[in-house]
């Protein structure tokens, strides 16, 4: 219980209030850490589809936007690919292990559902962690950043807000926050190579909710 509170206080002090977040231009703000392990960033993460966001933030899909019908609308994530879950487990086993199994979720929140549409036109459908910081981060020029960072056992979550640059305002920090309060509210994920083998594993995924008779 002790080990609980001390993370929860740890995740409020370092987390400021996200209907006030610290922005800073894309060629400030902190991209993804890598520490020594340089083989993760040849790993690659892809777009996810919308119902992928919600399962992993074991979120129900009845958190709809009454603009379209689509969760969270203004906002795009990057989840691992097959190759990459596959990747970690056997750079672990070759490197008897010495080499990380955890990988890294990159999740972006727009300032508008405009905005995302731009950029996801812009930015490819799958790209090597090395390439994040580069192509995703520092390559939005015109615009700021807000970053968030959560350790999730194997996963790590890397939030960002995105704005315009000089922006007074976030629009969407009804669903940034909904975001952290998700990712915060995780148990640790124990393996992540269960996103692909057990989709229904309680663990990551939402409960459907039971049928009243």
């Amino acid at each position: 219980m002790q080990e609980n509170e001390k993370k929860k206080k740890k995740h409020k002090i370092k987390h400021k209030d996200p209907t006030n977040p610290h922005f800073k231009p894309t060629s400030d703000v902190k991209g993804i850490r890598f520490g020594g392990q340089f083989v993760v960033k040849s790993f690659t993460v892809r777009r996810s589809s919308p119902l992928e966001l919600l399962r992993l933030l074991a979120i129900s899909p009845s958190h709809q936007s009454h603009s379209n019908g689509l969760p969270f609308p203004s906002t795009t994530m990057y989840l691992p690919t097959n190759f990459t879950i596959l990747a970690h487990h056997a750079w672990h086993t070759l490197t008897l292990g010495l080499g990380t199994k955890k990988s890294k979720v990159a999740l972006f929140v727009f300032e508008t559902e405009t905005m995302k549409a731009a950029v996801d036109r812009i930015w490819p459908a799958m790209i090597p962690l090395g390439d994040v910081n580069k192509k995703l981060i520092r390559g939005l020029s015109g615009c700021e950043m807000a970053r968030f960072k959560f350790r999730k056992g194997c996963l790590t979550f890397y939030i960002y807000a995105v704005r315009r640059l000089g922006a007074s305002s976030f629009p969407s920090a009804d669903d940034l926050r909904k975001v952290l309060e998700s990712v915060v509210a995780l148990k640790d994920f124990l393996d992540h190579t269960a996103m692909l083998a057990l989709p229904s594993q309680k663990s990551i995924t939402f409960q459907s909710a039971p049928s009243m008779a």
